[in-house]
């Protein structure tokens, strides 16, 4: 629409849906030019509907009435539309009746019920309530609106309510609970599953741009999903109809004799969007592009690119790529190979996606050489729409689909990546090689602003295994597809090489794998006999909790003596095996003979029934520490939601508004503005007293009450030992003086004589706790040591909020220096649970308000009593849009 937005409209409060069914819808505030939709809307809907909705048969809307619905002030009157192809399918609204309280009233077209449009009305207006101060919702029902009153009920919200009149009142708290919370994220998973499924399990497929030229792309397209036998109908599109490939042909996507599901499309860029728009107005569900020429050629693609997408969303329509290489489902009852490539891998367990189309072809590659059997594989291109969230979404209820590996060039949007991806890694193994090349033509991304390291630690919080290559993937998926997980470190190591048993051995220790048994190395020309014995005693060490087998004959070819003792031994038992055995990688078929290089077999149908097998021992045991690692997460508690006891969120968002409204670019709070805002949080933050004179550091000592500590804030003195920043234990006023007197002379020479007296904490240790609300990444939460030393060997602990409890207590334990907090060399430990707290009051801070740019508490004086925080720096900008914000939306 080209209206002018009216004043104050909310931009931030525009999102695309993903609806129960899988298609699309768009959210967006009402604006005035919507008066005419909304008489549409209203006209559409049938008598039972809008008695309902209005409580009287108001068979047509006044002008007066349409005029109010859509002029709201965003604030303290709100409304949001729902929209496909322009049209408005549902309306939710809120009016304000006290500072805290709003009524919220909802109606959904009668063509779209059932579709989840009112809970997702419901789950932004809440959202943006909160924004404005509002923390509870009534509503007034009536009791025969069973499909209204269960939105309320479904909601995870505590709902109380009550009979007045004949109309079912509600009352509850929007305040996002544990309950909410996962409500939330169940629709968004089902929705999103849902949508994914229709792409890679169509019922029928139209291919656009099929052209006669046998090396044309949408040639070769449709060749190969003819050639894999897809179980549905294939229409052809050319402008010339006739016959291809033995195929009926149709000139356009409108001749076409029924449904489709997915259309491929392999035309030239800039025919696209029209063959997006001719998709749209017949129904098809979504799109696959194969067509380069976009983002990744520069701004002229990138327009063409962002036109396809809006196409798409408005329509209702999923997107996959464009510039990608095409989907592979191996399932026998779909058959589907909508790719580039003409050769797939067998059907099996693993599901792989890929952003880049050469390493695609290195994916599909390397799992066949390693007779690796593939259930799906999307490739993204691009990556306009559907991303590898969408993709992991749905294999989380694949029954065929048992692990996960994933390559990334880039990550759109890593925080609701680390929520979906700990989802799927708690039952299955997710992979991820992500490359580090900096900004990849065509991707849609913004660009971090914290340490790489943050990144890794996303991974780990979530359980992913992260690995440098697609070699190292592959490595993995082999073990974790086809052996239990290892239930503990131990390992066994059995060779018929002394240096090959000491080789292994420095590798599972750097890999945190403690040899229980072994290395036994056997005699180098040992018979089988003997090598089974050894191999068998391993297996059977109550002490042993994984295998890892080595065997390198002398002269000639392996002894299949030596294969079957493998095999024999590792399929009789529940504890993994790893195998190097001369000239063979891959996994063991079980059926007689070990698989080759180049296999050409079947793949395995499951766990346990194959043996992964690796060109080096450093990368089998390498395999082996990363299922280790893995299996520990699993097992371990993952911890609760941390709470929100004694937080004041209103008082919260008055501080950083009032900031806001005088200073709309941002600025750094106040002492006073800083100690208000934690405190609100439940955070306190020691009082500190700036000073220009002796005479001042005196008078601010005798108020705050002996000891004090008087510090430079100057940073070229912080945690600098050379330089006299801070003197300790003051506890009198002549102390005192003479202290300012001092410092003042020392460091007046380099402008660092700005001090402040604040009354002193207990002896401890010095902390850093932080916060930065980054572009990609959204709030991130740091730890460390306070000094240098902690700045040059960058030994910061992050995590992605929101927080466990667990999570707060490993950000602790994964500095290198956190033996100085747990008593180190009979030092007193520290009040871990203190700290912990307010890493946990810090990071639901974080998460609620966008407007914290950074948070810096330091120092944080760790000691057997407590925590104390004894500074803070604070910086408050204007919110940018979350890639992953407090409500459904897509990327």
């Amino acid at each position: 629409m080209s209206e002018a937005l009216p004043e104050g409209y909310p931009l931030l409060a525009e999102a695309d849906v993903v609806l129960r069914d899988g298609t699309v819808a768009r959210l967006r505030p009402i604006r005035p030019g919507d008066a005419e939709a909304i008489h549409r809307f209203h006209a559409g809907q049938s008598e039972e509907s809008i008695y309902l909705r209005f409580f009287a048969p108001i068979r047509e809307l006044s002008q007066r009435d349409v005029e109010r619905f859509t002029t709201v002030d965003y604030v303290d009157r709100m409304a949001l539309v729902a929209t496909i192809r322009d049209e408005i399918i549902g309306i939710g609204r809120y009016d304000r009746v006290t500072p805290e309280s709003a009524e919220v009233a909802f109606n959904i077209s009668d063509h779209y019920q059932g579709k989840g449009i009112g809970s997702v009305l419901l789950e932004h207006l809440a959202a943006i309530a909160q924004e404005h101060g509002i923390s509870r919702f009534e509503a007034e029902v009536l009791p025969q609106n069973r499909k209204m009153l269960s939105v309320f009920a479904d909601a995870g919200y505590e709902v109380s309510k009550r009979y007045e009149d004949g109309v079912v009142v509600l009352h509850f708290d929007i305040e996002p609970t544990a309950q909410s919370l996962s409500v939330r994220f169940a629709r968004e998973h089902r929705a999103e599953a849902v949508s994914v499924s229709s792409l890679l399990n169509p019922r029928s497929i139209a291919v656009v741009g099929v052209s006669r030229r046998e090396r044309a792309i949408g040639h070769q397209v449709m060749r190969h999903i003819l050639d894999a036998g897809f179980a549905g109908e294939v229409y052809p599109v050319n402008p010339e109809g006739g016959t291809l490939l033995g195929t009926q042909a149709y000139p356009s996507v409108s001749d076409l004799p029924g449904p489709v599901d997915l259309a491929v499309v392999a035309v030239p860029a800039a025919a696209v969007p029209g063959v997006v728009e001719e998709c749209a107005a017949q129904g098809v569900h979504g799109v696959l592009v194969i067509s380069s020429g976009f983002a990744e050629v520069g701004d002229d693609g990138a327009r063409l690119q962002q036109q396809v997408l809006r196409i798409a969303r408005d329509n209702g329509m999923r997107v996959i790529g464009p510039n990608s290489f095409g989907v592979i489902n191996n399932d026998d009852s779909v058959r589907l190979n909508a790719s580039l490539s003409p050769s797939i891998p067998p059907a099996g367990h693993l599901g792989l996606y890929s952003q880049s189309g050469a390493l695609a072809v290195a994916n599909l590659d390397s799992a066949t050489r390693r007779n690796l059997g593939v259930s799906e594989f999307v490739s993204a291109g691009n990556r306009v729409d559907v991303s590898g969230n969408d993709v992991m979404q749905y294999w989380i209820d694949d029954d065929r689909t048992k692990a996960v590996g994933l390559y990334l060039e880039t990550m759109g949007n890593p925080r609701k990546f680390s929520r979906i991806a700990r989802a799927l890694a708690a039952n299955k193994p997710v992979i991820v090689v992500k490359s580090f090349v900096g900004a990849v033509p065509g991707h849609r991304v913004r660009s971090a602003t914290v340490r790489p390291h943050a990144f890794g630690s996303m991974l780990a919080q979530a359980g992913v295994i992260h690995v440098e290559n697609v070699h190292q993937m592959f490595d993995a998926a082999q073990l974790l597809l086809h052996q239990p997980l290892p239930r503990g470190n131990r390992v066994a190591i059995v060779t018929n090489s002394h240096q090959l048993g000491t080789i292994s051995a420095g590798n599972a220790a750097a890999w945190g794998l403690e040899v229980t048994h072994g290395p036994v190395s056997v005699r180098t020309e040992a018979p089988a006999k003997e090598f089974r014995v050894a191999v068998d005693a391993a297996f059977a060490d109550e002490h042993v909790d994984s295998v890892v087998v080595c065997f390198i004959p002398p002269v000639g070819a392996l002894d299949h003596d030596v294969v079957e003792a493998v095999r024999h031994a590792a399929l009789r038992s529940e504890k993994p095996c790893v195998a190097t055995l001369l000239g063979m990688r891959g996994v063991d078929n079980a059926e007689g003979n070990l698989v080759p290089e180049d296999p050409g077999g079947d793949a395995t149908d499951g766990p346990r029934q194959a043996v992964p097998l690796y060109g080096m021992p450093e990368d089998a045991i390498r395999a082996l520490g990363l299922a280790t690692r893995y299996g520990t997460w699993r097992e371990k508690d993952k911890g609760e939601p941390v709470v929100r006891d004694g937080i004041r969120r209103s008082a919260a968002r008055e501080i950083i508004d009032r900031v806001l409204a005088d200073y709309p670019e941002g600025r750094a709070l106040t002492d006073d503005e800083s100690h208000e805002l934690l405190a609100a949080y439940g955070i306190d933050l020691w009082r500190r007293v700036e000073v220009d004179s002796a005479a001042e550091a005196v008078a601010a000592a005798d108020s705050l009450g002996y000891p004090v500590v008087l510090k430079s804030l100057s940073p070229l003195v912080r945690g600098q030992s050379l330089l006299d920043g801070v003197r300790v234990d003051l506890r009198d006023a002549d102390t005192v003086a003479v202290a300012f007197e001092t410092m003042d002379q020392n460091l007046a020479p380099l402008d660092a004589n700005y001090f402040v007296v604040q009354k002193m904490a207990n002896r401890g240790v010095s902390c850093v706790l932080g916060s930065v609300e980054d572009p990609l990444f959204g709030p991130v939460i740091s730890f460390s040591l306070a000094g240098s030393p902690t700045e040059l060997i960058g030994d910061i602990a992050y995590r992605i909020p929101p927080l466990t409890d667990v999570d707060a207590r490993e950000i602790v334990d994964d500095i290198k220096l956190a033996p100085l907090l747990n008593g180190h060399r009979g030092a007193t430990p520290v009040d871990r649970a203190a700290i912990e707290d307010v890493l946990g009051r810090l990071s639901l801070m974080s998460d609620d308000f966008l407007e914290l740019a950074s948070v810096v508490l330091n120092p944080v004086m760790a000691h057997a009593q407590g925590a104390t925080v004894l500074g803070a720096e604070i910086q408050v900008a204007p919110p940018q849009q979350r890639k992953d914000p407090g409500r459904r939306a897509m990327s």
